[in-house]
Formats: structure tokens, sequence, C-alpha cells
């Protein structure tokens, strides 16, 4: 295990480890368990992704990255162990009474997955406890899929499930609450459950295909956690949620068993240092995200 302390006030461990060990290290429970789990696309990965052709232009020829499987994981995944433990790391159920209008303090969960992946996910979440969930979609302004001249009509969107036990989880939607303990009228706005997709600028390093925005997982953070409360991500690749995590002063715990990427978040996601860039030509595949 190599530790990154301290951010604001917040902590940070990258472990490299699997989650299924998570005992060893003393982690405390969490508020919010962020996941990115295989989509099962087997040797179809870059399928929608512009490392499939030379230089990310189809003009270029095929890729050696073409018809190949970027993770050992897409093909022996376990999904039912792997909700599990992510249930045995979640707190346990806010108990408290709630005033009118504003949410328990309870956990929740958020994978990542595919479209075609979510009655499956739905499932076996359910069969580990997550009686409940809401669909979560992110639109972005542009598609890799326009790289592939027989495609007219592209995907812009990735999909999500936000899986909670049995009460609403904590959510902050700007409810400001006035010495009596009273709702301030106005304040609060409905929370969405599609998001825009924002990409991340030159300052975050991109160290993994499935990575996702730091910007994205920023506004997720923050609207279902408050500072000081635990975020972890099972299978955090790139470490991209655990520096969310910390930018906003939240405690943020990642397990990633692939050596490459666990090197890399540690050395370069997680240290705030300028680095270079993941091309076309240096990538080499591990475990997901």
């Amino acid at each position: 295990m190599e530790r990154i302390v301290k951010m604001n006030k917040a902590k940070c461990e990258i472990i490299r480890d699997s989650m299924q060990n998570y005992k060893k290290y003393a982690i405390p429970p969490a508020q919010l368990i962020i996941a990115d789990v295989p989509y099962n696309v087997g040797n179809n990965f870059y399928g929608s992704n512009p490392m499939w052709y030379n230089g990310g232009d189809n003009k270029n020829g095929e890729s050696k990255f073409a018809k190949k499987a970027a993770f050992n994981s897409d093909f022996n995944f376990n999904l039912y162990e792997y909700f599990h433990f992510c249930h045995k790391m979640m707190k346990k159920e806010d108990t408290s009474k709630q005033g009118r209008g504003r949410s328990s303090n309870s956990p929740c969960m958020i994978v990542f997955c595919s479209f075609e992946q979510q009655s499956i996910l739905i499932d076996a979440a359910r069969k580990h406890g997550f009686n409940n969930y809401i669909p979560l979609v992110f639109i972005k302004n542009y598609s890799p899929q326009v790289l592939k001249a027989n495609m007219r009509v592209v995907g812009a969107t990735e999909y999500a499930l936000l899986l909670y036990r049995d009460k609403l989880p904590k959510f902050r939607n700007g409810l400001q609450i006035d010495e009596n303990g009273k709702n301030i009228r106005g304040t609060g706005h409905m929370v969405f459950n599609w998001f825009t997709w924002e990409k991340d600028g030159k300052d975050i390093p991109k160290i993994h295909p499935a990575q996702k925005p730091v910007k994205l997982l920023k506004k997720l953070i923050e609207t279902f956690t408050d500072e000081g409360d635990v975020v972890i991500d099972p299978c955090c690749g790139s470490g991209s949620t655990l520096r969310a995590a910390i930018e906003l002063n939240r405690n943020a715990y990642g397990f990633e068993i692939d050596r490459n990427f666990h090197a890399r978040a540690m050395n370069e996601m997680l240290t705030w240092k300028p680095s270079e860039q993941m091309t076309f030509d240096d990538f080499k595949g591990g475990e997901k995200r």
C-alpha cells in the first residue's frame, strides 16, 4: 500500500491491492462509492475510441488497438462479488428523522456502465441490498464514433446508475436552513438525472482509456457528499475519482491492482504535476479504469 496525504484537510490513499482485501487497511466506510465496471465489450473495446485508428484518424488505417481488448477483467470480471464488497464498504443506513424536503444521510453508489448493462446491474445490485436505483445520463457535445465512415447516427452519451438501499441518499441541492432549523424559502433546486460531460483540460493527465473527467466527477461528489465525507473507488485506475474528491476536501480511498496504472496515478494524477499525455502508441493495457 502507498499513501498520499494531504490535500487541504482531506486524506487520500491509493492501495495497490484488490478491493476484496479492504479490511486489511482499516478504511472508514464510504458515503459514496464511484465505480466503473467493465463494459464487457471484449475485443471491441476501442470500437468507439479514436485509438482504433493510427493517430486517431480513420484515413491512416487501423492501429494495433483495432479488434483488441483493453482489460483482462472484460473476460473474468465477477459482478456479484463486486457488489458484495461494495456493499460491505458503505456506511450503514441513516436512521435519524429528517425535516420536510430534506434528504437523509444515507450512502449511495454510482456505477458507470453501458446502456445495455443496466438491467443486469440492477438485478445484481438488488441481490446485495441495493433495492433502488436512478438512471443517470451524461451528455457530450462530441462523439468519437464519427470516425467510423459508415455511421450516421452516433452515440454522444454515457450512462450510470445511482444505487441505494432503502432511503433516498444524501444529496446537496443548495437548500439553506435558518437559525430555527427551518428551510429557507426559495433555496434548493431540483437535481436532474442528467449531467453535461465536460472534457478535462491539459492540467489533468490522460492515463487511462476509460478515464472519467475530473470536472464531471466533482459534480457528482458535490451533489451526494459533504466536506469530510469518504469517497471510495474500488478500481481506481487513473485516480481521477480520488483527485476530484480531495480537491473538494473529501477523504478519498482507491484500489488498483495494475502496477502501471497505480504508479501513474500516484506520480501524475495525485501529485498535481504536469505529465506526459497518453498517446496512441504508449498505452499498455491493464485492469479496468
